[in-house]
């Protein structure tokens, strides 16, 4: 199975940053598995080297080892100390909100090195650094999507290279930051936030984004099949739409197809209701998780919304965060993430009905051990390029 891409540099995109950022400098080391965006989609060797080391290790992992390891957890502050005691459980994760961002870059490295308690298999640490609206991290001054929308492939590719480099050096190693939702309706909650107004349009932004980042970090496509046609913010409901899969597949389908022809990571699935195709949310959806799989032909990372999320619903069917975490990934989900609602005992909770679950024969074994080996993988391809990361010095916000 190919689990990422062959990497290839792409001087077009080194160009573009020296423009935004200043005199060029030598460009960062590459992650193992990134692309160029006009690369053919290969096999790596040393691709196939981390998805066979995972599949052996979940191999040996008992059942509980690898349902903590497909949770991406978090807990409040920046307590180095604090933080790395959380990590001890062997959570395959940790997503850094801005409540966990110290002043200075160097605090931040501090802050991540302290989160990995095992360099040979770091976790994911994750951020969401769109910009503008939603930015975590100091020092984003570059475009983001309310100019880049109207830019050019190449603005939006310079734009998110540098982003992808400020993540990268913080010790950041997985972005939540390309949105792949559609919207020309300037009331739409996710408006802001999208990188086009039409199909076509945004898919190349999208591409663009995918491509630029991946050298640097594992970018991620949200929100899963497309958040534009849902009104409504599912950060406290479950948006729904009638539209047909016909239809997504002509419009909203488009940016997720050129982003994962562009190499991406992950893909976030959204708490969204396509209700023609499946009235669960996508999070919930095998129907959903098929079509990303079988007729997208993604064979990276899925990762739900936050779960916590659901819980803000104020649905009764999802008060249960353990369920939710089950139920997710039983549809397909890779990684359960959970924010909203999250305390110090959350995460284990999760793990814990995840293999219980498995036990019972609720879920399926071979489920659990897919999920494991896939987000396995793509920490082992982050052991073998972190520590030969460089500053991208022309990557920095200029001043």
């Amino acid at each position: 199975m190919r689990w990422r891409r062959v990497w290839a540099a792409s001087a077009a995109t080194v160009i573009s940053v020296s423009v935004l950022a200043g005199p060029a400098a030598a460009a960062p080391a590459p992650r193992v598995g990134a692309v160029a965006a006009a690369a053919p989609a290969t096999t790596d060797p040393a691709t196939e080297r981390a998805a066979e080391q995972a599949a052996e290790m979940v191999a040996q992992m008992t059942t509980v080892e690898q349902a903590t390891s497909i949770v991406m957890g978090h807990i409040g502050g920046t307590d180095a100390t604090a933080l790395r005691a959380y990590m001890q459980s062997g959570l395959g994760g940790f997503i850094l909100m801005g409540g966990n961002i110290p002043e200075t870059e160097a605090e931040l490295r501090a802050l991540t090195d302290a989160l990995t308690i095992d360099p040979a298999l770091p976790p994911l640490i994750a951020v969401d650094q769109e910009g503008g609206i939603v930015s975590r991290l100091h020092g984003d001054d570059f475009p983001a999507s309310t100019s880049l929308k109207d830019g050019s492939d190449a603005d939006v590719a310079a734009a998110f290279a540098a982003r992808a480099s400020l993540v990268a050096r913080g010790g950041i190693s997985v972005n939540f930051g390309t949105v792949a939702d559609v919207t020309a309706d300037p009331q739409s909650f996710i408006y802001g936030r999208a990188l086009g107004t039409d199909p076509a349009g945004a898919g190349e932004h999208v591409a663009a984004a995918t491509a630029a980042q991946e050298p640097f970090v594992a970018s991620t496509l949200k929100h899963f099949p497309g958040h534009g046609a849902a009104p409504g913010d599912s950060h406290s409901s479950i948006p729904s739409t009638g539209m047909s899969l016909d239809e997504w597949r002509a419009a909203d389908a488009v940016p997720f197809v050129d982003g994962i022809g562009a190499g991406a990571s992950l893909v976030m699935l959204g708490h969204l209701s396509y209700t023609a195709v499946d009235p669960l949310p996508a999070t919930l959806s095998p129907t959903w998780h098929g079509i990303l799989r079988d007729e997208l032909g993604f064979d990276g990372v899925t990762v739900t919304d936050d779960l916590g999320m659901l819980l803000s619903s104020g649905m009764s069917e999802y008060s249960d965060p353990v369920r939710n975490a089950v139920l997710s990934v039983a549809a397909g989900n890779d990684l359960v993430l959970m924010i909203a609602g999250s305390t110090a005992a959350t995460a284990g909770e999760m793990a814990t009905g995840i293999a219980a679950a498995v036990e019972s024969g609720a879920l399926p074994a071979d489920r659990l051990a897919e999920a494991a080996t896939r987000v396995l993988a793509l920490r082992l391809e982050g052991s073998t390029a972190t520590s030969d990361w460089t500053v991208c010095a022309e990557c920095r916000p200029a001043g």
